[in-house]
């Protein structure tokens, strides 16, 4: 089966009231949209994060579901969800990838391309 069955995009967000820049602790929120663009059904089983600080702290986080949910996505459905997470540094990028399986049974992964986490106007 074909990685390309569902395609994934993220936005990010910097939250300043939940950050505490003087104790090293800056969090932000992902949204991930999923939307399924073939012609089969397919449902999110796991997923792999790798969260990278700028001080190159690796975070691996594995898990069943996203949010507490396994969606199935019919052909032209789409599921987004909001997380979060908090680094040491004001910058730094997430990576990963879901773990499907089509209706028919058929496992494949989807890869997440890295993008960055980074507070408001900290990159030239």
């Amino acid at each position: 089966m074909s990685p390309d069955l569902l395609d994934v995009s993220v936005t990010t967000r910097y939250i300043d009231d939940q950050s505490a820049p003087d104790r090293d602790s800056y969090v932000f929120t992902y949204s991930v949209t999923i939307k399924n663009k073939g012609q089969v059904g397919a449902q999110l089983i796991a997923r792999h994060w790798i969260i990278t600080d700028a001080n190159n702290h690796v975070e691996e986080i594995r898990g069943l579901g996203v949010v507490g949910r396994q969606p199935l996505l019919k052909p032209g459905e789409e599921f987004e969800y909001t997380s979060g997470t908090s680094l040491a540094t004001p910058q730094g990028s997430m990576q990963g990838e879901f773990l499907c399986v089509t209706e028919q049974g058929e496992q494949f992964s989807v890869e997440i391309p890295e993008f960055l986490l980074s507070l408001p106007r900290t990159l030239h």
